[in-house]
């Protein structure tokens, strides 16, 4: 697989795990008892961008590597799942 696809791949898969990684361990300033006036009571009360980039990060290797590993590796590809549907030809 050209290295670029790899990349490219890489870089879609951490950015959806980002979206899924963002709110983990989050107290909102409601929480916390200290909202800031001009800001809503949901929003973080502190955020930690290097925890969630690297958390991100390490996620996003581990399912890429599992995606390596069952695509190019094993063969496994989008015609190995299976239909639950008839087949008409």
């Amino acid at each position: 697989m050209p290295l670029f696809s790899t990349f490219a791949i890489y870089f879609i898969i951490w950015w959806i795990t980002l979206f899924a990684v963002l709110p983990l361990g989050v107290r909102t300033q409601a929480e916390e008892n200290s909202v800031v006036p001009g800001s809503v009571e949901s929003a973080p009360a502190k955020f930690n961008a290097k925890r969630v980039v690297l958390l991100t990060t390490v996620i996003a290797a581990v399912i890429q590597l599992a995606w390596y590993i069952l695509s190019v590796r094993l063969g496994y590809g989008i015609d190995s799942i299976p239909r639950f549907y008839p087949k008409f030809d």
